[in-house]
């Protein structure tokens, strides 16, 4: 298992899964309809959000708390399914922007008191360079889970392997969301882990 960077303030725990149902596996694609509607409605009030802590933190230079956790929430919410998508795990996500400790996909995110006024501004910017390599991991993830498909439906076994980098995948793609969304000013770490 890939240990996560422990020092970064977003951390992406997902507990490895080795026996996996094949019949789930088979109708992973449909079971995550119900989420991907779910999402789409929360994604619209997750953007209204992002754009009133945009001046928030523009104005004041702090990250509203409210806004910030709903937020997480929303990351939560949504690294679940792609995890369930990406058969890293086989129960079925929560409906829930609340944290489950029982679940084996927990996030982390730790809320900073103040942000540079300048930060909402320009961290699109200056996230660019990490979104492009995040977002090829994330598609190679999703080609490594089609792999991991078919082995699921002829063995019913994950391989760690496969798990782990699918994992790597989603935790880069929640670092660049949490520092595009100028959660942090840390730059996130060119790192496997």
């Amino acid at each position: 298992m890939v240990r996560p960077n422990l020092d970064y303030p977003a951390r992406l725990h997902i507990d490895y899964v080795a026996e996996h149902n094949r019949l789930t596996t088979f109708l992973r694609w449909l079971l995550v309809i119900p989420h991907w509607l779910a999402l789409g409605f929360v994604g619209i009030a997750a953007f209204v959000v992002a754009v009133v802590a945009w001046f928030a933190v523009l104005i004041t230079g702090r990250y509203p708390r409210g806004m910030f956790d709903f937020l997480v929430g929303v990351m939560l919410w949504g690294v679940r399914v792609s995890a369930y998508l990406l058969l890293l795990t086989d129960r079925y996500p929560p409906f829930s922007l609340r944290d489950d400790p029982d679940y084996p996909v927990r996030l982390e995110v730790d809320y900073q008191e103040s942000i540079a006024r300048w930060r909402p501004l320009v961290n699109w910017i200056l996230a660019i360079p990490f979104a492009y390599a995040a977002g090829a991991l994330l598609y190679a993830a999703y080609f490594v889970a089609i792999g991991a498909w078919f082995t699921i439906l002829f063995t019913g076994r994950y391989p760690e392997g496969m798990s782990d980098f699918c994992v790597v995948c989603l935790r880069w793609s929640l670092r660049q969301n949490v520092f595009q969304l100028w959660m942090t000013e840390r730059y996130p770490p060119f790192e496997w882990g």
